[in-house]
């Protein structure tokens, strides 16, 4: 017997919640739900029976999240088929056992007698010892054939057992980053922290001058409106940069102090540095871009926000999740830099993926500052 709804309750992989089959369906349609999974009325029937697989049937979303708990409901199917199988196997090998012994068992709704092998044999020695030759004789045979039968049958349970499972997996516990210090959070929170930094600094640092009334005097023969542009893009990186150094010794220092597995890795903090510097780049280029948009400085810090949000939902979300936001991962430095920062801090060997997403990362600051260029002469106005 099997407790289904209990297995299913349970479950780790993932979080089943009732639902009447409509209510489902719509939830799925609004993205309310992940995906649908659908229990035919006949499940526990066809499972009792055994004369065909039960199906459970999935609906999922499209796109990357889809795919994945997809790959959590074959662990779940594949952890409740366990389950079965052991169960099946124990009952198996009680009627395995009712066959050596004998005695009187129930398969199915039939109730049934068995002599067993063990009291035929027995039987069987008995007849071999009968003064009628040819009977003795066929009793030897008979009861040698038993006793190798008898040796097959004990090895049933072992055969049904590795057939079952023809490979154990072992699993070890050990001490290693929990989920708030991996690798991940670390290179999503430096992207982040520097995105907002670099955004509102680019924007507040080319307005300021406006708002000084220095921009006119400046651009009217000192400097050229590209150097100003290249000037305000490379101090944000500067400050941007500085605050991804006591950012990632922070985090370093946690890791340390608290002794978790792997510590951090310092002998990378220059390559990630100057990853985080380039990045730090294209967001001082929009945020300059932004500030000459808006042209005062508090109108100028709320577009870098507006801007930088979208941005940052953009390298959140899962590759693959849609194609809108694909496209626009393409074409923002989010993604690039949580990337650059992951692979500079843990990669085994980093340097194909780092020199990758710099390359793009330089595409994207060039791109944007000629769009920050473009924009700034409206301070003059």
């Amino acid at each position: 017997s099997f407790d289904l709804r209990r297995l299913f309750e349970e479950a780790a992989e993932v979080e089943l919640v009732a639902m009447d089959e409509a209510e489902a369906a719509r939830r799925l349609e609004t993205g309310r739900v992940l995906a649908v999974l659908t229990v035919p009325g006949d499940f526990t029937s066809k499972l009792r029976r055994l004369r065909e697989s039960p199906r459970l049937v999935l609906r999922t979303a499209e796109g990357a999240l889809g795919s994945r708990v997809a790959e959590k409901m074959r662990a779940l199917v594949y952890g409740i088929n366990l389950r079965l199988q052991q169960a099946y196997i124990e009952a198996n090998l009680g009627y395995v056992e009712l066959l050596r012994r004998g005695g009187t068992g129930t398969i199915g709704r039939e109730r049934l007698t068995v002599l067993g092998l063990e009291r035929a044999r027995a039987e069987l020695d008995r007849l071999s010892r009968s003064p009628d030759p040819d009977a003795a004789a066929r009793a030897r045979e008979l009861a040698a054939f038993i006793r190798q039968v008898e040796g097959a049958v004990a090895q049933v349970g072992d055969f049904l057992r590795a057939t079952a499972n023809p490979i154990a997996l072992e699993h070890e516990s050990r001490a290693g980053r929990t989920w708030a210090l991996s690798a991940q959070v670390q290179a999503y929170a430096l992207a982040l922290s520097l995105a907002f930094v670099a955004l509102l600094l680019g924007a507040a640092a080319i307005t300021v001058e406006r708002e000084e009334r220095t921009f006119g005097r400046l651009v009217r023969g000192l400097v050229s409106l590209r150097a100003l542009v290249v000037e305000k893009v490379l101090l944000v990186a500067t400050v941007a940069a500085a605050v991804a150094v006591v950012l990632v010794c922070g985090f370093g220092l946690v890791v340390e102090l608290t002794g978790v597995r792997g510590g951090q890795p310092w002998e990378r903090l220059p390559l990630l540095v100057a990853g985080l510097a380039l990045a730090a780049a294209c967001f001082g280029a929009i945020g300059v871009l932004a500030g000459g948009l808006a042209r005062n400085p508090g109108a100028a810090m709320l577009v870098a926000l507006l801007i930088g949000l979208p941005l940052v939902l953009a390298g959140i979300v899962p590759a693959g999740a849609s194609i809108a936001t694909d496209a626009l991962r393409a074409v923002v430095p989010f993604a690039s830099a949580v990337e650059l920062a992951s692979a500079a801090l843990y990669d085994v060997d980093p340097w194909p993926r780092v020199a990758a997403e710099a390359g793009r990362l330089l595409l994207l600051a060039l791109g944007f500052g000629a769009l920050a260029r473009a924009a700034v002469p409206r301070l003059l106005g």
